[in-house]
């Protein structure tokens, strides 16, 4: 582990090259990098530019208004900010253990989620990547250019996120920013005609999502030199498990592994969340750095998301991503896989389970029940965590004797890797960065290296595979030596 590479001792002294914005996060990022004379790489980060403060704003609002409200964090997936709100307050209104048809209606709102997610980024920001080549035109390396040359995944990739977002829709009230999960329970039920309407689908639902397990699995079986080493950095993992050690989206206990595998703690109650994971706020980024207390700051950053679950979990609840799990843990040869292309693979196994777990919940006749809703004794704080698509996702509140929020952290998934992406575009801009021309290539190099870990910031690449990208190349005096733009 290293940060080699986030400091430079002298950047008055240095050249800059900055790809700004890199995408957005409800906003902006960009990576800077600084080179010397000999064009040798001494600093590159990754910054997140723009400030939300969904965690000040929502203070003074009634705590039920808050599991909609914080929800517009994210176009992609407010499913999640949605879920973990509720899972918190659900504390607060003494909701201990939730009714089954209000848990299974939770689940299987999260797994549309999970599966809606999954598919639009491997096939609609990340197929052009794996299919064409990180080199290939950049005029047919977006989803047209692959409805174009490769139609029939183009079209499965769009009905797999479809029935994710019906899935979303029956149970949440809406395709994006639902009401269905209220402080206690749910406040809409699924009737039998539109659990009928997900199941005359789902089969073909999970025949689809096995192949694409098995076509990425084959991209990165004809070219392990680069997919085993891109931008390879080597951390420590963090997830969710079940209660069996099984692979659980929705709920369960704290676990991390170091690099080699070996458990740094293990069934850590989330509710102590703070005793384990503590944040780090750097100068030069609104998005802080969380690390694992035990470890310190230089060796307690972690990866979070597909790669750390699958490889975390004991196993996988549902048949056919069980078989995938294991052929995956096999091709790494039973040691983790830190390559960020791995990312995708593992994405498509948790899309394959998402799923497998639908399936088997429209036929759990839990799900059609009536009573949705539990209260108990009053709380002031709640703790909510669940695996969102990009990672764990936690939610804390206290609340007052007016039922007002008085305080909120929230730590969401892409700030948990947010060291992994620094360290990953490190790594790519020490491989290909020559200091005498920027090349489109380079800046999709760099972009590849982002997108693997599916970070918020990768909404920008809704506009047909790219990003808008302004880069320019300046000696030590500042004198303008190349520049690249692309919208």
């Amino acid at each position: 582990m290293t940060y080699s590479l986030e400091s430079a001792e002298h950047p008055e002294r240095l050249r800059r090259v900055a790809i700004d914005p890199v995408s957005r996060v409800e906003g902006h990022g960009k990576v800077t990098i600084l080179l010397d004379e000999h064009n040798k790489v001494h600093q590159v980060r990754l910054h997140i530019v723009e400030f939300r403060g969904f965690e000040k704003f929502i203070q003074g609002r009634p705590y039920w208004e808050v599991p909609v409200m914080v929800q517009r964090l994210c176009g992609i997936c407010p499913v999640s900010h949605h879920l973990a709100a509720s899972k918190a307050l659900d504390q607060v209104v003494g909701a201990k253990r939730l009714t089954p048809a209000a848990e299974k209606l939770r689940r299987l709102m999260h797994y549309g989620q999970m599966l809606q997610s999954h598919a639009l980024h491997f096939f609609h920001l990340c197929s052009p990547d794996l299919l064409f080549g990180f080199d290939s035109d950049v005029s047919r390396r977006n989803i047209v250019g692959v409805a174009a040359e490769h139609p029939e995944i183009a079209r499965r990739g769009v009905l797999l996120r479809k029935f994710g977002q019906e899935v979303i829709r029956l149970t949440a009230g809406k395709r994006v920013h639902g009401t269905g999960a209220v402080p206690g329970g749910m406040n809409k039920s699924l009737t039998p005609a539109e659990r009928d309407e997900l199941l005359g689908e789902i089969y073909q639902i999970v025949a689809w999502s096995r192949d694409a397990v098995h076509l990425i699995q084959k991209v990165h079986s004809q070219n392990p030199a680069l997919y085993n080493s891109f931008a390879t950095v080597r951390s420590n993992f963090m997830s969710l498990v079940g209660n069996n050690g099984q692979l659980d989206f929705y709920h369960g206990s704290l676990r991390a592994r170091d690099e080699n595998g070996k458990p740094i703690f293990d069934g850590v109650d989330y509710q102590d969340y703070a005793r384990h994971i503590e944040e780090e706020v750097k100068p030069w980024s609104y998005m802080k750095f969380p690390y694992l207390k035990l470890l310190g700051k230089e060796d307690g950053w972690y990866k979070v998301g597909p790669l750390a679950r699958v490889q975390n979990c004991d196993q996988i609840s549902t048949p056919f991503a069980e078989h995938e799990r294991k052929e995956f843990i096999d091709y790494a040869g039973g040691t983790p896989m830190h390559a960020p292309l791995a990312y995708h693979w593992t994405r498509m196994i948790e899309m394959l389970h998402a799923a497998e777990v639908i399936k088997e919940l429209l036929h759990d006749d839990d799900l059609l029940g009536s009573d949705l809703m539990v209260e108990g004794k009053r709380q002031h704080e709640g703790i909510g965590v669940i695996e969102a698509p990009r990672g764990t996702l936690l939610h804390h509140y206290r609340i007052d004797d007016d039922d007002l929020v008085t305080m909120a952290n929230l730590i969401v998934s892409t700030t948990h890797n947010n060291q992994a992406m620094n360290e990953a575009v490190r790594q790519v801009a020490r491989r290909y960065l020559n200091g005498h021309e920027v090349t489109e290539g380079l800046l999709n190099h760099v972009e590849v290296a982002i997108r693997a870990f599916d970070p918020c910031l990768s909404c920008a690449t809704h506009a047909l595979g790219k990003m808008p990208l302004s880069v320019e190349l300046r000696d030590a005096e500042g004198r303008f030596l190349h520049a690249l733009n692309r919208q």
